[in-house]
């Protein structure tokens, strides 16, 4: 910084420099960030000396200015070479200004000045933020095979990026791949066309060029196992995959990436037990850590918490963190844990995980940019009891969208803070962030936890007529429990039959048969018990609440009866479960298990507390 002003405030014995010093001084002080006076000044003794007619010192000034300012400063080079049109290019690409990118791209036709490998990647880049995205994709595929660069492994993988970002573009993309020399292909490549298709829509498609690949014994990097199991979240026949994936797998390879595959499809399957399995085996195979090793520890740990396994999943990281031999945990470790530390409901481990992240340098303020991991910790903060510190999470996010704000007003609501959900409710529309369907579900459970009535249904009605929202049935049953809860069952009652069938779930059902038990209208609630049992005859819940309002009426034979129907289908309650966390190890406790390893010790506490 010191430098910079010397060369800007020279003394008056060193203005009479020659041309070559200049140059080399502003080459100088053109490096860097730049603040926006000294920028200024800079720009004008450039133009003093003339020495924006240098291509260098044009190049840097027009990637530090604005972008929008980059072709006035290009119509005032009279000589200009290639490198300043891609600077310009460039930066007017990275502002998302594509129009303006090509315009310079023809005046650097126009000019006869022959484009660079680096101009066509610039222009790539643009192509994202086209509406005729294929045109113009389309366009900058014929110029790179006009000037002979098709071969160029970077701009190759740059055309299949902009052909796989638009669907209708994929059959390209793939033309464009099956026309590479095949030592041309780097995984990069196939990374990008495997991402494509994932985004596509066509996951099959995805996996076949995956197991492709494999079979070509190319190694694939962290952005292609991303792609891969992006395309595993939409396959349908999961079953049938595993299978396949089975019967390919290389079990004396320590690094298969198959088995990351296997992990994510067996816990997306339900089958936990099975990922667990396949991810012992792994770890005691490789002994040490392996090269994608923190992608299995996330897969193994997302697919614990997404089981309802959560003392699991915390149980896993725990191992991660506490092991140098293991790899660093990363922003999708935490995302992955924290829905797991939000069902436990353990404040105290959320802290330090949150400590934990944040003490890592290269994290810090991440939460500022990354929204999803941010999210994930306001969600946790306010379902472990803390909406204050998910508020101060929430603030510090730079760019809010609407599942920043829809986890936030959730968490108020859980937390029976009404008016303050619909303060940001309120912010949110100042800022412009438009709210959609999961926006009036956090509201209206708001309104619900804080009993306010007149605001839910002038929500509930707003929501379709200002805001062109369909209801759903996530959407009835808030607003159902709550006018019932309120008293008001016929209101409740007249919207349920208002309803779409599509809309008349077990939630929305059980709603208003939850409020006619809390204001003593038994047969209503019967009935509605009835009701729910015929609608969903493989739904156990229906069951329990016929239970509980026939036991209401103190109709226990009807109660036996039910409690003996379910039998018969072979449906039970889900058992109720807890969590504990003494010493750093979290233990999971469920309603009528007795073969816990350690309840000998829950025994003895009570036979000592028995002799008290």
């Amino acid at each position: 910084m010191l430098r910079r002003r010397q060369l800007l405030h020279p003394p008056p014995s060193a203005r009479a420099y020659s041309a070559a010093v200049a140059a080399a001084e502003l080459k100088s002080l053109l490096q860097g960030p730049i603040p926006t006076r000294h920028l200024l000044q800079i720009h004008g003794r450039v133009f003093r000396v003339g020495a924006h007619q240098d291509d260098l010192i044009a190049t840097r000034l027009i990637g530090q200015h604005l972008p929008r300012l980059a072709p006035r400063l290009l119509r005032l080079l009279s000589n200009a070479g290639i490198f300043p049109f891609n600077a310009a290019i460039r930066v007017l690409a990275d502002s998302g200004s594509s129009a303006a990118a090509f315009s310079v791209f023809r005046t650097l036709k126009r000019r006869s000045i022959s484009p660079n490998a680096f101009t066509f990647s610039f222009l790539l880049k643009a192509c994202f933020f086209q509406s005729s995205h294929g045109l113009e994709t389309r366009q900058v595929h014929a110029q790179i095979f006009k000037h002979g660069l098709e071969e160029d492994p970077p701009l190759c993988n740059g055309l299949l990026s902009a052909y796989a970002k638009g669907a209708d573009d994929l059959s390209n993309a793939q033309k464009l791949f099956e026309g590479m020399p095949e030592r041309r292909i780097a995984v990069s490549v196939w990374s990008c066309l495997i991402r494509g298709l994932a985004q596509g829509d066509r996951p099959v498609e995805a996996l076949s060029l995956f197991l492709r690949m494999r079979e070509e014994r190319l190694s694939p990097e962290d952005d292609t196992m991303v792609a891969v199991l992006s395309a595993c979240s939409k396959i349908q026949d999961i079953e049938i995959w595993i299978e396949l994936l089975l019967s390919s797998r290389r079990p004396a390879d320590a690094d298969d990436p198959i088995d990351i595959i296997l992990i994510y499809l067996c816990g997306k399957l339900g089958e936990i037990e099975r990922s667990r399995v396949i991810f012992d085996a792994v770890v005691q195979r490789s002994g040490r850590r392996t090269r994608m090793s923190i992608i299995l520890w996330n897969c193994m740990i997302s697919a614990c918490a997404q089981n309802s396994r959560p003392a699991q999943a915390v149980d896993l990281f725990h191992r991660l963190v506490s092991s140098p031999d293991h790899p660093k945990a990363n922003h999708v470790t935490m995302a992955s844990i924290l829905p797991a530390i939000a069902e436990i409901g353990d404040l105290e481990l959320g802290r330090w995980a949150h400590r934990f992240m944040e003490a890592d340098s290269r994290r810090q303020g991440v939460l500022r940019s990354n929204s999803i991991l941010a999210t994930a910790f306001v969600d946790m903060f306010c379902k472990c009891g803390s909406p204050e510190e998910a508020r101060k999470i929430f603030g510090g996010i730079a760019s809010k969208d609407a599942i920043c704000f829809n986890a936030m007003m959730a968490g108020l609501a859980v937390n029976g803070r009404g008016a303050e959900a619909l303060q940001l409710f309120a912010e949110m529309r100042e800022m412009g962030v438009r709210p959609n369907g999961s926006s009036f579900v956090a509201l209206l459970s708001a309104c619900n936890h804080a009993g306010m009535v007149a605001e839910g249904r002038r929500l509930f009605e707003e929501m379709q007529r200002r805001h062109s929202i369909r209801p759903e049935a996530e959407h009835y049953a808030c607003y159902v429990d709550l006018l019932a809860r309120s008293g008001r069952i016929e209101d409740a009652a007249a919207v349920v039959e208002a309803a779409a069938a599509a809309e008349q779930n077990e939630q929305v059902l059980g709603a208003i048969l939850s409020g006619c038990l809390v204001h003593g209208r038994v047969e209503q609630a019967m009935e509605g018990g009835r009701k729910l049992v015929e609608e969903g005859p493989e739904i156990a819940a229906g069951y329990v609440m016929l239970s509980n309002a026939c036991a209401a009426g103190g109709r226990w034979e009807e109660v036996a009866g039910v409690r003996g129907l379910m039998v018969q289908r072979g449906l039970r309650k889900e058992p109720a479960c807890s969590w504990i966390t003494l010493g750093g190890v979290t233990r999971e406790f469920h309603v009528g298990c007795l073969d816990w390893m350690e309840f000998h010790i829950v025994q003895e506490i009570w036979k000592a507390c028995e002799l008290v």
